[in-house]
């Protein structure tokens, strides 16, 4: 019999029940666990899903936002007051579909450069990072990630704009 690892198959997702008391019990370890344990989970990139003991109502959106919060209330938070007062604004506007989807994808390119730029300079020297450290732009890596950027925004602007003249058209006005 082949186990799932030796076979390249994807690991089974974690199953981590939320009871009502707010306690989360990890049915892969049999063991009850913390907020600071599923962001471990998170760190590690292992799947789960968190699902309410009684409904099994999926909650791990949920959880995912509770463990930003309490990174936000920290001592170094990622998001300026103007930063989530502008992605606050985007719910119930037109554009929230084009805005969760473009910041996914932002998200997305920069967690694939950071990991470039990991494997890249991971056998550095102390002297090697200082030379790099001072050069202007490097290996050019952040000048591809603001093009991509760039490319998503414009693409999202697109998309925004034949969904406008579309339902313009379902009222019968032409641009």
């Amino acid at each position: 019999m082949t186990s799932k690892k030796a076979s390249g198959a994807k690991p089974a997702q974690r199953i981590i029940k939320k009871y009502p008391n707010r306690r989360l019990y990890d049915t892969d370890t049999s063991t009850y666990i913390t907020l600071a344990e599923v962001k471990q989970l998170v760190m590690q990139a292992q799947p789960f899903v968190v699902r309410d003991a009684k409904t099994n109502e999926d909650l791990t959106r949920s959880i995912l936002l509770q463990i930003i919060l309490e990174e936000e209330a920290g001592g170094a938070p990622m998001f300026s007051e103007a930063a989530l007062a502008n992605l606050i604004r985007f719910y119930g506007h037109a554009a929230q579909g084009f805005m969760g989807s473009y910041l996914e994808k932002n998200v997305q390119a920069f967690t694939d450069l950071q990991a470039q730029l990991a494997e890249q300079t991971k056998n550095f020297t102390p002297e090697m990072w200082t030379q790099f450290m001072s050069m202007q732009n490097p290996l050019g890596l952040m000048g591809n990630y603001a093009e991509q950027s760039k490319t998503m925004f414009e693409t999202m602007q697109e998309q925004m704009q034949k969904s406008t003249e579309q339902m313009l058209a379902s009222f019968g006005i032409k641009k």
